[in-house]
């Protein structure tokens, strides 16, 4: 597939998606300074949640692909930029085949994103969901969701204190989640074909 490349103003057909390797928890270090070097594209998807926290919410970024970022480059001529690039621990490859990613398949993803890097993901909660309280009285009891209140931001839990069950309404931000990621990310990301 052909693209046009703004550096010599014609056709590139040698510009490839390829999968880079950032050194951990760099993702966002490898993908800034992938994007000062010229004729690459980068891209770096990341969602933005609240996790809740012992220390009440807190705004997380991660990225989708951990230790994962996508860099559109010619291989011949850029390589040895991309793979000595601050951030960058390799670009991965099996042997000397380096392998490439199909345009459609980015393109099918950053349609999720809204063409953008960031996907901001709702937090939601289910009924029968654990849950740890992480505020009050009843900090560190281990609750079970029975039923949302989203447009109040609270739950009703069943607490279980001294063999005794008890409900109790709460506000979210006085929750733990017993899961890493939002589980709307699930819903955001296509299927693997």
């Amino acid at each position: 597939m052909e693209s046009f490349d703004p550096i010599t103003g014609g056709l590139n057909a040698s510009r490839s998606w390829f999968c880079v390797h950032s050194h951990p928890k760099h993702e966002h270090i490898a993908a800034g300074n992938l994007r000062a070097l010229p004729g690459l594209d980068v891209w770096n998807p990341r969602i933005a949640f609240t996790r809740s926290t012992k220390r009440g919410p807190a705004n997380v970024t991660e990225s989708v692909f951990p230790g994962y970022l996508f860099a559109k480059f010619d291989l011949d001529v850029d390589l040895d930029h991309v793979r000595y690039t601050n951030g960058v621990a390799s670009v991965v490859h099996f042997g000397s085949r380096y392998p490439t990613i199909s345009h459609a398949t980015i393109e099918q993803l950053q349609a999720c994103f809204g063409g953008g890097d960031l996907l901001p993901a709702q937090e939601e909660v289910s009924p029968g969901e654990k849950l740890v309280i992480t505020e009050g009285s009843f900090c560190g009891i281990e609750a079970i969701v029975l039923r949302t209140m989203p447009s109040r931001r609270r739950v009703q839990v069943l607490l279980d204190m001294l063999g005794t069950a008890a409900t109790v309404e709460l506000d979210l931000d006085s929750l733990a989640f017993q899961r890493k990621y939002p589980r709307s990310l699930a819903v955001a990301l296509p299927a693997a074909a």
